[in-house]
């Protein structure tokens, strides 16, 4: 009798015991945070699970790119759960550890003969880049070639096939999930450079503002080494293409 209940309440007190609720904000960035499918993105299904670990439940809100960032900044949602590491970003920002790594490539107009060979390579361009991006301090702060913001991607793209910019850059994978989705008609008129600007990771951030910032990456530091001990993490790897069963 003793034995089953010391048995029970060890698989209770094993079971997290509260259910808080952490409130997410992100620019739709298909495939790693996309609104039109169920799961709602990569990024959203490794989050959700590292998260149920530790008891958290997870509420979305999909808003613009720009007002994502400021808002987790100010503490008005708690996490922004894809962004890449930037220093000046740390000043505002708490990190998780990384959960997946993106190659961000320059993307140019079919039969352009460009090739990025190192930042010199940019000389006299015109690269259009979506504002608060962080894609790195020595490519935003070089001055031999111009960065004419816009507020997402896919405005770049239409750029780009106007003649108005030469360059944009962004993850392969996200750009030809985006375009098959919105614009496929798009897909045959752009190119990707071979080499990378650079091979970036992916955080879950938590602005400092915010008085529940450290346990809530911690949270996630933890659920996600749990995801990755159960397998869960593999899995949802492999049912969106970027592992192999």
């Amino acid at each position: 009798m003793w034995h089953r209940l010391a048995l029970l309440l060890g698989l209770l007190l094993s079971i997290p015991a509260w259910s808080e609720t952490i409130t997410v904000a992100a620019d739709p960035y298909p495939p790693f945070v996309d609104s039109t499918q169920p799961k709602q993105g990569i990024t959203l299904q490794i989050v959700r699970a590292a998260y149920a670990t530790q008891g958290y439940d997870i509420e979305m809100h999909f808003v613009p790119w720009a007002r994502a960032i400021n808002a987790v900044r100010n503490g008005e949602y708690d996490i922004l759960p894809n962004a890449w590491w930037t220093q000046e970003r740390t000043t505002f920002l708490l990190y998780s550890a990384p959960y997946l790594k993106t190659e961000i490539k320059f993307i140019k107009r079919k039969g352009d003969p460009f090739e990025y060979t190192g930042l010199e390579s940019l000389n006299g361009k015109t690269v259009g880049i979506v504002r608060g991006y962080g894609y790195g301090d020595l490519f935003l702060n070089a001055t031999n070639f111009a960065r004419p913001e816009v507020g997402s991607i896919m405005q770049n793209i239409k750029k780009l096939l106007l003649g108005r910019i030469d360059l944009t850059l962004e993850d392969e994978i996200v750009v030809r999930s985006l375009l098959k989705q919105d614009a496929p008609d798009l897909q045959q008129q752009i190119e990707f450079t071979q080499n990378p600007l650079s091979t970036q990771e992916l955080h879950v951030t938590s602005g400092l503002k915010n008085p529940r910032h450290k346990a809530i990456i911690e949270a996630f530091n933890k659920g996600l080494a749990a995801i990755k001990a159960n397998g869960t993490y593999d899995k949802i790897l492999t049912e969106n293409g970027l592992k192999r069963p």
